[in-house]
């Protein structure tokens, strides 16, 4: 028997695919086509229109990579065709496995009026449901000729990822263009046997149901005449039918199929050519809307409605008639879809308020949940964000790409650092881009977690990345499996009714403290540097831009510029994208990266200069150098004390604690009232001694400072991972160095393989922390450069910062979920502390670290190491190569609170100025209580925003002192400024002075508005 049906799958197969599937297009005529190819940038539709075309017969070659070539198609509908629905099968050259990854076309007719995406999975244009004969027909298709860079054979080095490195070759040809007869009953018998024949599949084999299917499949293909499929293609339906109609069984697993395409907004390509993805894709919904009622799309990223509605209004028009009919569904509440670790907490804010204010403002709408399918690992504060701004539920399913450990739940509540939790559903099918086959469709059902309490889960269904979304092939066969006996139940519906209907079936959810982390892609923590750098100093200017100005704005009456500083903001979120940020796209895209960071830092530090400038402070080109200590002023906005004095907004005179660095016998030290370093002839920090305490932080005969190179080729993901194995091959770069006395630093010169090193070792102003400047000639390949810490602490854990709090890994590998984090993430800081002593390790712009721990002898320490640089080759061959700068700061004698403080100072320079002496705006009497950021309402009604979080873990109870003039009554608000029902604000009021009492719990995000 089992024989037999093994028999019945290889028959079925082969007639599906050979047979069946191609007599869907018959009666081929073949039409005239003729191209305008565009070099460079792509041109307006109205112009790609009136283009001058030279005829292109079948099997002509098109297309250099990132060139845009204008197709016409012209012709005219046989008469034979007449009362059939005509469609035309426009084949440019596509590979129907690599959908996303290759050649696209948006169709327009002669009007401009977009129809629907080209691509290798929709290779049909429809002309008309029922045909006169005679027609003529005219089409215009803009074909993008983006190279394939993701193969069968993938990560290989490619120059074709920028287009000032790709080739001249013409990459695709043409193979057909012809107007063709649909075949609707053929196209239904298709996805009758598909679906049956992928059911039995799944079916065990002594299945009573699997034999009646495939009975019902041989019987079937008996009725069907291969030489006359149109004509028979009934009768072989009409044999399924009793298979097709048998129902589902009533605790069938019920499954919610989301129309979507996850379409990154840059990877393989450039933004600009996302901009095209999205519009040949939402072509594409809109028109499969209208022709299937039941059908529900919903897309993400507020930037790629933006985009539509900036660069093609004309899709634009249709989705937003769309999305009031409730059809086309905006999710995910964010600007984009964001790296989920990397960020700042205020940046995480900003991606929803700026995310939610485009929906509403162009919609009328605003997101439950937020969609992040595809970041790689999310921050244990994301709970808290996501709750304090407004969202009932969180989707992702990234985390089923774990290398070791399987995570123990798909719907469940996820908490956050501070104890807020949020709805979190994982989809069990295991993709974002379901097609809903019936592999697929059973996986979901057999892999779902929650099996014995629940029945539902959700499958994000369509071809992501320009593949085209979803597919009328898809809905056809969800149709078929909304009661069928063997499946689970499908059903096309919004991701708002699929929570609702999940929350409601898990009242008690299981809970997952903590972050979420991904174990894989950690190498994303330090890939592509200048990237991470751009982003990092673009989070300060914007923050100082906004304090500044809102100080300005209060107390001097400066014309706030929002247009400009919202729209640095949104480009800042864009740069955050889920391959951008983490350092994982093309050449081209981290190109226009550095560049945009660059233009970013210049406008912004325009607007600084205009907002200190309207409070008597001049920053043109001032410097220390020839000024007395009573014209020299100090410009801070670090919401911590800097000099003694308090900080978020306030510029002072200057008092750094004196310091001293001198040469002793073979040493180099550099020395406080506060610690003494110690640095031998190779730069190795051999000493690092906290004077209070009589502590050194370096075991005895150990070296930090101490550059470390591994080898770094990964299984497969070149940019994105690390795998552990890069630990066995390690170079300790040790000797050969060059160490000289520079006024109060300490320089360290160093060459290794095909790159070199200088650093300058020197104290902050407070006198505690070691600085080290890096300039790095990175030229290496397939690399990971490590700089490492030995440190004389017993710790069980590293505690890291992370946005609005921290998180801690530990320092053993006791189980497997402990190995598999050998290298995480930190936002500015993170500790090694044991009772009463610990070091600091902070970061100007690098991400990663790891931390091992160490036994020599009886002794127990931790080696901490930064993670400087990668080369991988894919999909950048010369990732990283050439100048590299970054600041590390290594502060001896610290805990949390001190981290904490002087990260914040090392990321936000006090600036040079003269003039005025103006005071803070903003100030908290408990250091542990962080002032975020300080700036103007959204709703430019001229109130201000002050944000503060509980740093360290503990509750707290602080006083917080708004010192301006115009101040009116104090309210919170939640993250995006929306009024909340709260305990009433405690204020006192002494002339000018407002002073709020609060009391947060561990890690708590609070906001007040002040209004004026």
């Amino acid at each position: 028997m089992h024989e037999n049906q093994q028999l019945t799958i290889g028959r079925v197969t082969r007639v599906l695919e050979e047979r069946l599937r191609p007599a869907i297009h018959a009666q081929p005529h073949p039409l005239e086509l003729a191209r305008h190819t565009v070099g460079g940038e792509p041109i307006p539709v109205s112009e790609g229109i009136a283009a001058s075309f030279e005829p292109m017969p079948a099997g002509s070659t098109w297309g250099r990579a990132w060139d845009t070539t204008w197709f016409r198609i012209t012709g005219e509908v046989p008469a034979a065709f007449a009362g059939r629905r005509v469609e035309i099968v426009a084949d440019l050259g596509f590979d129907v496995n690599m959908p996303g990854f290759q050649a696209e076309g948006l169709v327009y007719r002669p009007d401009g009026a977009p129809v629907r995406s080209l691509n290798p999975r929709a290779q049909w244009i429809p002309v008309t449901p029922e045909a006169r004969g005679g027609e003529s027909i005219e089409f215009y298709i803009e074909a993008a000729s983006n190279p394939v860079l993701l193969d069968y054979h993938p990560f290989l080095p490619t120059e074709q990822g920028d287009s000032a490195t790709a080739t001249d070759e013409e990459l695709y040809r043409l193979r057909r263009v012809d107007a063709c007869v649909f075949e609707e009953e053929v196209f239904e018998l298709v996805h009758d046997v598909e679906v049956l024949v992928q059911l039995a599949q799944q079916l065990g084999a002594d299945s009573a149901r699997r034999s009646r299917i495939l009975r019902a499949l041989d019987k079937a293909l008996d009725r069907v005449d291969l030489q006359d499929i149109a004509g028979t293609a009934a009768a072989g339906r009409a044999e399924l039918r009793e298979v097709l109609t048998s129902p589902a069984e009533p605790s069938a697993h019920r499954l919610t199929a989301v129309g979507h395409a996850h379409i990154d907004s840059a990877w393989l390509w450039p933004l600009r050519e996302t901009v095209r993805k999205v519009a040949r894709t939402s072509s594409s919904m809109v028109t499969l809307l209208e022709e299937d009622d039941e059908f529900v799309y919903a897309m993400s990223s507020a930037q790629q409605y933006d985009w539509l509605k900036r660069e093609r209004p004309e899709v634009f028009a249709r989705v937003k008639e769309a999305v009031a009919a409730g059809r086309f569904v905006p999710i995910g509440g964010m600007w984009v879809e964001p790296d989920a670790v990397l960020p700042s907490g205020e940046s995480f804010i900003r991606q929803i308020s700026y995310g939610q204010r485009f929906f509403r403002e162009e919609f009328g709408v605003e997101c439950r949940g937020a969609w992040l399918p595809d970041s790689f690992g999310y921050s244990g504060s994301l709970p808290q964000i996501l709750v304090g701004a407004g969202f009932d539920w969180f989707l992702t399913q990234k985390i089923s790409w774990n290398q070791v450990n399987r995570f123990p739940h798909h719907s469940f509540l996820w908490e956050g650092i501070d104890g807020s939790r949020i709805f979190t559903h994982f989809p069990p099918m295991d993709t974002y881009n379901a097609q809903l086959s019936g592999e697929e469709v059973a996986r979901a059902a057999r892999q779902f977690k929650e099996k014995a309490v629940a029945t539902s889960s959700l499958a994000p269904t369509g071809w992501g990345d320009g593949g085209g979304g979803t597919t009328r092939e898809m809905l056809a066969r969800g149709k078929r499996m909304a009661d069928l006996e063997g499946s689970p139940r499908v059903v096309f519906e919004s991701p708002d009714a699929f929570f609702d209907r999940a929350m409601a079936e898990l009242p008690d959810p299981a809970v997952w403290r903590g972050e979420l982390y991904l174990e894989l892609h950690r190498g994303t923590f330090t890939t592509q540097h200048k990237t991470k750098q751009g982003n990092r100093r673009s989070e300060q200017l914007l923050a100082e831009a906004e304090l500044w100005g809102a100080v300005a704005a209060v107390r001097a009456g400066y014309a706030f510029p929002h247009d400009e500083v919202d729209d640095l903001w949104r480009e800042v979120l864009l740069l955050q994208f889920h391959d951008i940020l983490p350092g994982t796209s093309i050449a081209w895209v981290h190109r226009e990266a550095e560049e945009r960071y660059a233009e970013i830092a210049r406008r912004l530090e325009a607007i600084i200069a205009d907002a200190l400038a309207a409070l008597g402070v001049d920053l043109d080109d001032v410097s220390a150098a020839g000024r007395s200590d009573a014209q020299r002023t100090l410009v801070n906005s670090a919401p911590v004390t800097w000099n003694g004095a308090p900080g978020a907004a306030v510029s002072l005179r200057p008092t750094p604690v004196p310091r001293a660095a001198r040469r002793e016998g073979d040493r180099f030290v550099l020395e406080s009232e506060h610690v003494k370093i110690e640095i031998d002839g190779n730069g190795h920090v051999v000493s690092a001694v906290d004077l209070a305490l009589g502590r050194d932080a370096v075991p005895p005969g150990e070296r930090g400072n101490l550059l470390q190179l591994h080898q770094d080729f990964p299984n497969m993901w070149d940019a994105w991972d690390v795998d552990a194995h890069y630990l066995d091959m390690r170079q300790d770069l040790d000797s050969g160095a060059v160490v000289d006395l520079d006024g109060a630093a300490v320089t360290v010169a160093t060459s290794f393989g095909e790159s070199s090193i200088r650093q300058r070792l020197f104290l902050a102003d407070d006198g505690r922390t070691l600085l080290i400047d890096n300039t790095v000639e990175w030229a290496e390949t397939e690399k990971f450069l490590k700089l490492a810490f030995p440190v004389d602490v017993f710790a069980d854990h590293a505690v890291a910062e992370t946005q609005f709090g921290v998180h801690s890994r530990t320092t053993h590998t006791n189980t497997s979920w402990e190995d598999a984090r050998f290298e995480t993430q930190a936002q500015r800081w993170f500790l090694v502390e044991e009772p009463g002593f610990g070091v600091a390790f902070l970061n100007d712009s690098s991400h990663g670290f790891d931390v091992q721990r160490v036994k020599q002898g009886d002794r127990v320490s931790q080696l901490a190491r930064f993670s400087m640089l990668r080369a991988p080759r894919f999909p950048d061959p010369r990732t990283d190569r050439g100048t590299q700068t970054m600041r590390f700061g290594v502060l001896v004698g610290a805990d949390v609170g001190s981290a904490t403080e002087a990260a914040i100072r090392l990321n936000t320079p006090a600036r040079h100025a003269t003039g005025a002496v103006v005071s803070p705006l903003a100030t908290s009497t408990n250091p542990a209580v962080v002032i975020s950021a300080v700036k103007l309402a959204d709703d430019r009604s001229g109130d201000v925003i002050v944000r503060l979080y509980e740093s360290r873990g503990g509750r707290a109870r602080t006083e917080v002192r708004l010192d301006a003039p115009g101040l009116g009554t104090i309210s919170r608000t939640d993250l995006i400024e929306r009024p909340v029902e709260a305990e009433s604000v405690a204020t006192t009021v002494d002339e000018e002075t407002i002073t709020v009492t609060l009391e947060l719990r561990p890690f708590e995000v609070v906001t007040l508005r002040l209004s004026r």
